[in-house]
């Protein structure tokens, strides 16, 4: 199965000026280096010099995508466009991934009420945020607390952000102890099991008391922040380039399911650059004007390097997805 073939398209052949674009990042759960995507880009550098005597050039230490933004900005100040760009990268149906970073935090003020907003994102487009808000005056000590530690909620998950302030609003504030009675006198714990007993005094221990405060988390597409990242490709890529995702799924038609209160929609399912779209390929030509390639299903390192040697020597294969600008 693929999406389309050399054939009748206006590809810059043979590729003159290459970047290669590795993103450094695991698969939790395993023991693989993060730097493992560095490997398939020194062979794939090897290949174009070798091949067509190219300049190559690559992106080093790309760890969050701000990485990635700031030496585009200064290797577009110093270079021409090139005839590829090639990410090498953990990903899936919405595109290249990297680890969980803040790019925006900020505090709005609405009469009494304070609010902390953090939002991140792994893959461009996908909007993750955390909102915290409290009444600054009722208690200036819990107030201080978050205004002294906002910088270190940053690199925090939101389940780590509720727990460190919900132990300090337990410092503060007193015990209810009509609602304690409720959920947890005597009689109620003497009939649990002992874990179950654990349990409900540790959420009674949360419960009853007046909350100081209230953190909701929320996923969304930003399409400020994807077309941010098409923009960037566009600088990168001459017209008649391509652009190649090397990672997992970037080409596979995804599933359309039901959304869930905490899921989003997938970004090739949404309204972006006149979706939805078949895949994140199909997306990605759609919005850059550029020709736009990448796998179909899971794809190994080799894989990826396998996938691009292939394609340029024009040899025949399977399961690549390859996508002009017209086609959708």
């Amino acid at each position: 199965m693929s999406c389309g073939s050399l054939r009748g398209l206006k590809l810059q052949q043979p590729p003159k000026r290459v970047l290669l674009v590795p993103l450094l990042s695991r698969e939790p759960h395993t023991t693989e280096s993060p730097r493992w995507s560095e490997q398939p880009a020194r062979i794939l550098n090897t290949f174009y010099k070798k091949q067509f005597n190219a300049t190559v050039k690559q992106l080093k230490n790309v760890w969050i995508w701000s990485d990635y933004y700031q030496q585009v900005e200064q290797l577009m100040r110093q270079s021409l466009p090139f005839d590829r760009v090639i990410f090498i990268s953990h990903g899936g149906f919405d595109g290249p991934v990297l680890a969980n970073a803040v790019y925006l935090q900020e505090l709005q003020v609405t009469g009494d009420k304070s609010k902390l907003l953090l939002r991140s994102e792994a893959q461009p487009g996908l909007m993750n945020e955390i909102s915290i808000t409290y009444a600054a005056q009722e208690n200036r000590i819990f107030s201080d607390y978050i205004n002294l530690h906002q910088s270190d909620f940053a690199s925090m998950k939101s389940t780590d952000i509720w727990h460190q302030l919900k132990g300090h609003e337990k410092q503060l504030q007193p015990l209810d102890n009509a609602c304690f009675q409720l959920y947890c006198s005597a009689n109620k714990l003497a009939t649990m099991l002992d874990e179950h007993r654990t349990y409900q005094l540790y959420l009674c221990e949360l419960i009853c008391r007046k909350p100081l405060f209230e953190l909701k988390t929320l996923v969304e597409i930003s399409p400020e922040r994807f077309f941010h990242f098409t923009k960037s490709l566009n600088s990168l890529v001459t017209a008649d380039g391509l652009i190649f995702f090397g990672a997992c799924n970037p080409g596979t038609k995804a599933p359309k399911k039901a959304v869930e209160w905490d899921e989003t929609e997938l970004l090739i399912n949404s309204t972006l650059a006149g979706g939805p779209h078949q895949s994140y390929v199909h997306l990605v030509s759609t919005a850059t004007g550029r020709i736009t390639a990448g796998p179909i299903g899971d794809s190994s390192a080799e894989d990826i390097v396998n996938r691009i040697i292939k394609f340029e020597t024009n040899r025949h294969q399977h399961n690549l997805c390859l996508v002009s600008p017209v086609t959708k």
